[in-house]
């Protein structure tokens, strides 16, 4: 890799040096809290500073500051806030004495500064931002309210260069600067969150309501002391803190929404409750419930097209989904400060989801390929999946930070586990029947057209069930500790820090299979078997006719009466289950140095990982089971350089040199495979514990321009050479799989690159006249461009060139908004371009199967009715977006699924 490891113990080596050279004998400390004047709220992310020495940091989520070991004498401290008016006071530090100061920070040209609303939620986020080190966009937890959003990834979709990828509709994963959310990191309360996904290093963030935050910060740039393991970047979640409020807090909402397309209305119920105790001890509160009943219509061919010219369909399945949702979260967060040298906290999370899910199809083969609009014989399935799922996500994080004379101690420990629970469900219950003259119209939204016997119920006869349960569950331990010291190199300043992790992960899944079949051979009649026995009514579909849907109840008294240990299907019960342990072993060193209006920050991050992988294949060419073991390690130099320069006061500009890795998902590390021989066919499909991890070099140069009132204006570069991209492929005919018709794994790719420019604008309009000041407008848009080589062996290295799987070369949002002290307004978009889903033929692009552009639009309103009391309206997908995948070419269906809208209207009791 390109990661310069032979000179990794050297840099280490001289970057301790430099940073361990004696500093000044420093004597004083200067601490203190900023809070605004009015509401005697904190400030976070306010700029402390020191003019005569040129020190510098930020305020904490509390507002406090901690200069420790200054010269006696007298010296200027300077606050500045994006929002409020510039603070300056002349102090006076003895040798040994502690000066404590309070800011109450007035706004400018109002009498304070506003913290909550639109504009309260932007001061936030962009004085955050300012002060970081590294490029981070930040998202509180009053701008969660300023959007129709349920849960964090919707609400993270407003962030520049997010997007999000979306289940039944609803956000789930995101996606940073258009990469895959398995290419990025999520963290809540400095822990990483485990993944209720049997398959799946990523976190549906879907499970976590977003009442219980306090804030999301997205670092796009990573940091040595930051887990190296992303590409487009980290994602960190805090939870309330009751000293993130000065006094007795109260939120308490209550909201009813209604879907559009199953005509339901559903309830949602959150508080949440905080409080300080002598000023010593804080308690947080906080708890969600969310019930929906929705529903989607899709049609979808899965790629089967046959593009010998013209272009033939080979497959199409009409789809029907009835889904219901249950969210509940809790949070209980407890904080200690003996004195004010030690702060002690502890974090828990407690999120649960509940997926009920029952999904009619139809399934049709045509005997031969067929063209639009021209009937021929099919085979026809008629098929009913239903299932309920459970996802838990539980997080206990207890930590601190010791400030001692010359160091200060950062330390962690935490626990966290993610389940995802299937108990017995219908897999498929499968009607099968044939038919004359079926044919379809329209290549991008298939519609059926067909004589009245293929909607009959007695037209089907049963031929097999299929009943499965399925467990997975991630566990979490990890400690880590971070040690910092300030000093000075010739009167620069200079802070050094290092510190250790260790991180242990274990995935299990657990599946079994049982498969009902061959009814007539334990005496069940074909008239038993008729799905008219089993029909229910027909659905609400908008995608054309439908015909008779299956009820799950008469399945289950079908299956329950035979035998269970016959139907058992021991190979797919075994090939599905695998354990993986992955330990990682991570130390930095690192620090910075100010010279000037320059900041450098420098260090190197070492993590070393060793994993195992336990699995079981089946071959059916020798009729046996064999273990599928794997035991490997590997380790990592990860080298990084930042600069942060303050061209004025309102203007910063940041370049960054840093390496990251990705560690394969679970699923494609599974060890399991099975092999199966039809005749002289070998099929084939598997994971790949021998995966490499993905390795990136990252390149960033920004600069922000903060402007008068509220307002950025900034352009960020950025670009990544990649080494070791996974992708999805089927490698039958090539190397090793030279004697299989199908093999379907996934394997490393070669080299890949993504060059991409960052834009984002901010402004709200305070410094304007009367009747514009309450004007808020928000846009930012990501563009790049990403390449990719894949190869394989046929007569000779062959090769061609891709896009990096999953990567949108478009990510924009906009919102415009207006507020008063009466109503507020938001209308907001979010926008991604298509991109690669999964290559499906090594050798042939028309096989390559896309996802289409999306753009979603959204609306809320509130009104205040008191100065504790709010009515707001929601309403979410105001142009009923469908969601659209293809095949080769837009024009070739590959899923097409609508949602409808969904509005909410709901009041909230705020005290603060």
């Amino acid at each position: 890799m390109k990661q310069l490891s032979s000179l990794s113990p050297l840099y280490v080596a001289l970057l301790a040096t430099s940073l361990c050279m004696p500093s000044a004998a420093w004597a004083g400390r200067i601490e203190g809290a900023i809070k605004d004047a009015n509401t005697q709220l904190p400030l976070q992310g306010a700029l402390i500073s020191i003019e005569e020495l040129n020190l510098r940091l930020e305020s904490n989520r509390d507002g406090r500051f901690f200069f420790p070991k200054v010269h006696a004498g007298e010296y200027t401290l300077v606050a500045n806030y994006l929002g409020g008016q510039t603070y300056r006071e002349r102090i006076t530090v003895t040798e040994t004495g502690i000066v404590n100061t309070q800011i109450q920070l007035q706004g400018k040209g109002i009498e304070h500064i506003q913290v909550v609303g639109q504009r309260g939620a932007l001061s936030k986020s962009l004085n955050r931002q300012r002060a970081a080190d590294n490029l981070v966009s930040v998202l509180s937890a009053d701008a969660l309210g300023n959007f129709p959003d349920t849960n964090i990834s919707e609400a993270l979709q407003r962030v520049p260069g997010i997007s999000v990828e979306r289940d039944q509709g609803e956000g789930r994963f995101v996606r940073i600067r258009g990469m895959a959310p398995d290419y990025n990191a999520v963290s809540m309360n400095g822990t990483r969150l485990p993944s209720p996904e049997s398959d799946r290093r990523a976190v549906a963030l879907d499970v976590v309501p977003a009442d219980l935050l306090q804030s999301v910060e997205v670092s796009k740039t990573l940091t040595p002391d930051m887990d190296a393991d992303s590409l487009g970047g980290a994602i960190e979640v805090k939870s309330l803190s009751a000293f993130d409020r000065d006094d007795t807090y109260m939120n308490v909402s209550a909201e009813g929404s209604y879907d559009e397309m199953t005509e339901s209305t559903n309830p949602k119920l959150a508080a949440s409750y905080s409080d300080i105790f002598d000023d010593t001890f804080g308690v947080a509160v906080a708890a969600s419930w969310y019930q929906r009943d929705f529903g989607s219509d899709n049609v979808e061919t899965g790629g089967k097209w046959d593009f010998d010219d013209p272009a033939l369909l080979e497959e199409v399945e009409q789809r029907d989904y009835q889904i219901n949702r249950e969210r509940l979260g809790l949070g209980v967060n407890l904080d200690f400060r003996p004195n004010d040298n030690n702060d002690l906290y502890l974090r828990t999370l407690y999120s649960s989801f509940v997926d009920k899910e029952s999904r009619n199809a139809n399934e049709i083969k045509w005997d031969e390929p067929t063209l639009a609009e021209s009937p021929g014989a099919v085979e026809a399935t008629r098929s009913l999946k239903s299932r309920e799922e459970k996802q838990d996500i539980a997080s206990v994080v207890f930590g601190g930070e010791s400030r001692f004379d010359k160091w200060s101690l950062d330390y962690q420990a935490s626990w966290s586990q993610a389940s995802a629970d299937k108990p017995r469900y219908i897999g498929g219950a499968d009607f099968e029947g044939e038919f004359d003259d079926v044919a379809y119209q329209n290549s991008r939204i298939p519609h059926i057209s067909a004589a009245d016997d293929f909607y009959s119920a007695d037209e089907y006869l049963l031929d097999k069930v299929e009943i499965a349960e399925s467990s997975a569950v991630d566990t979490m331990v990890s400690a880590q500790f971070d040690l910092s010291k300030a000093g000075s190199i010739q009167q620069m300043p200079v802070e050094i820090q290092f510190g250790a992790k260790y991180t242990a992960r274990q995935k299990e899944n657990r599946e079994d299979i049982w498969i009902y079949e061959d009814f007539n051979e334990q005496g069940i009649t074909d008239d038993a078997l008729l799905m008219s026995a089993f029909a229910g009514g027909e659905p609400n579909y908008n995608l054309g006719r439908f015909g008779p849907s299956i009820d799950a109840a008469p399945v289950w008294a079908l299956v329950n009466s035979m035998d269970s240990e016959q139907a058992k299907d021991d190979i797919e019960s075994q090939i599905n289950d695998f354990d993986i342990d992955e330990d990682i072993t991570a130390a930095y060193l690192m620090g910075h140095i100010d010279i000037d209006n320059l900041r450098v920050l420098a260090g190197v991050r070492f993590e070393h990982t060793a994993m195992r992988a336990q699995g079981t294949g089946f071959d059916e060419s020798q009729d046996d089971f064999f273990s599928s073991d794997t035991d490997k390690d590997y380790q990592h130099w990860l080298p990084g350089i930042h600069l942060n320069y303050k061209l004025s006061d309102k203007t910063v500009m940041r370049a960054s040199w840093s390496n990251t890795i990705v560690r394969p998902t679970f699923g494609q590390l599974a060890p399991g495979f099975l092999i199966e021989q039809d005749d002289d066919e070998l099929e084939a499909s598997f994971g790949n514990p021998d995966l490499e991890a993905l390795e990136s070099m990252n390149w960033d140069l920004s600069i922000e321009h903060y402007m008068g009132g509220l307002g950025v204006i900034s352009a960020s570069g950025f670009y990544k050479d990649i080494s070791n991209f996974i992708y999805e492929a089927d490698l039958a005919g090539y190397g090793k799989y030279q004697g299989f018709d199908k093999a379907e794994t996934f394997t490393n790719g070669d080299d890949a690159e993504i060059l991409g420019v960052e834009l984002a604008y901010v402004q709200e309009f305070g410094f304007m006249p009367e009747a514009w000041r309450g004007l808020i407008f928000t846009t930012n848009l990501t563009l790049s461009d990403s390449t990719a080589n894949i190869s394989w062996q046929d007569a000779g290295t062959q090769e061609r060139e891709i896009p990096l799987p999953s990567q949108s070369e478009m990510t924009a949002n906009a919102s415009f908004g207006y507020e008063n002290s009466y109503v507020s307004f938001r209308l907001s978009a979010a926008y991604k371009s298509e991109y690669l889903i999964e290559v499906t033929e090594l050798d042939d692009a028309n096989f390559d199967l896309y996802q289409d552009a999306h753009t979603q639009w959204d609306f809320v309103a509130k009104s205040y009715l008191t100065e504790d009391i709010t009515l707001y309206f929601k309403g979410i997908n105001l142009t009923d977006e469908p969601f659209y995948a293809y095949t080769g070419h837009s024009r070739y269906n590959a899923q097409y699924e609508e949602y409808g809208r969904t509005f909410q209207l709901g009041i909230q009791f705020i005290n603060m």
